[in-house]
């Protein structure tokens, strides 16, 4: 699931990952070959040309070198993929919970039960009504999580079981399953907008449809998003241990709301991994002092709690300090290193990450 509207080799190049990866992986255990061109011009086949094996132990991992690579050592210019067969059936849900605790509360749960759920995809209460109206559909204002679960029909129904009654004892509410393909696309598009559906949550700014309407739509689709200079949106990204999701997540919210920030949550939760849509006014400065201390806080305490500050989004520019003391200095001097030896004359993306 590349998202809404992701390139394969971008994806790559950041090591994303997607709704689905908590069942088939993030891009990095998913790509089998690369195709790079190097900074010097010659063109380097990852695994060997036309190779495509699902494992080798044959030299160094190129390949996963440059998955994350963030264009500093060379341009992706094709991806061989590992494939994933097509579920027999498909269930999707929506379930309502009284805090943003026992929403994650319930996913580690799901995970510790060994349950094959596809997809675990997180809102908090500010999020999931941003998302609803949005989108036009019915969402109550609570912290959500939104399931999917793929496998056989027999096997699909234990799995449902499994999943509500977990649910139940963390005071969800409001499960009803979705099989049908356009229900389960529109949930999944009302989830894939939910930048949209934050940046609509500022005074003035202006979200336009594909069919060229402002407001929301029966199903959320953008193509374009006209802004006012003044409304700027900042995607944070990290990713934790699972077993230290909730209280993390539980201290973002207080953060959030102690620093008076429009900054809606969402994530990719069944990962470990969250994201706040951080919306505010880029000509206040003391509002976007506000949101770079915070994005700070929120990276540090990632690292606090054994995870890492860019679980998907890569570092660019803005986690350079963040990555040194995740990997302390010999780590970064590794990272120099090949950068040197690969990019001597610092051609490609200079300054990034390093």
């Amino acid at each position: 699931d590349p998202g809404a509207d992701a390139s394969l080799c971008g994806m790559a190049a950041t090591g994303a990952s997607g709704t689905n990866a908590v069942r088939y992986g993030t891009m990095r255990p998913n790509v089998l070959n690369l195709r790079v061109v190097l900074p010097d011009g010659r063109l380097l086949h990852t695994a060997g040309p036309g190779r495509q094996p699902r494992k080798r132990a044959a030299g160094y991992d190129l390949t996963s070198l440059f998955v994350g690579s963030e264009g500093t050592l060379g341009f992706l210019t094709q991806a061989t993929l590992r494939l994933h067969p097509l579920p027999e059936a498909t269930a999707a849900t929506v379930a309502s919970f009284p805090s943003v605790g026992a929403a994650v509360a319930c996913t580690v749960q799901v995970l510790q039960a060994a349950v094959p759920v596809a997809r675990i995809e997180f809102l908090d209460e500010v999020m999931a009504d941003a998302c609803g109206r949005f989108s036009g559909m019915e969402l109550p204002a609570a912290a959500t999580l939104l399931l999917e679960l793929h496998g056989s029909r027999r096997s699909l129904a234990e799995q449902q079981q499994q999943t509500e009654e977990i649910v139940r004892q963390n005071g969800g509410s409001g499960l009803a399953w979705a099989e049908g393909l356009e229900e389960r696309e529109r949930l999944w598009s009302m989830r894939h907008n939910a930048w949209y559906a934050a940046l609509a949550l500022r005074p003035g700014c202006q979200v336009r449809h594909k069919d060229g309407a402002d407001g929301s739509s029966a199903h959320g689709a953008v193509s374009a998003t006209a802004l006012p200079s003044l409304a700027q949106g900042y995607s944070t990204d990290v990713c934790v241990p699972i077993s230290r999701l909730p209280e993390v997540v539980v201290e973002t919210k207080q953060d959030l709301q102690s620093s008076s920030i429009t900054g809606p949550m969402v994530g990719h939760v069944g990962d470990g991994n969250f994201h706040c849509l951080l919306i505010f006014n880029s000509q206040d400065p003391e509002e976007a002092q506000r949101i770079h201390a915070f994005t700070q806080r929120l990276g540090r305490r990632a690292l606090a709690a054994g995870g890492t500050c860019t679980g998907e989004h890569g570092v660019g520019l803005g986690k350079r300090a963040l990555l040194q003391e995740e990997l302390g200095q010999e780590g970064l001097d590794t990272l120099r290193s090949i950068k040197a030896a690969l990019d001597p004359h610092n051609l490609m993306n200079p300054g990034k990450v390093l």
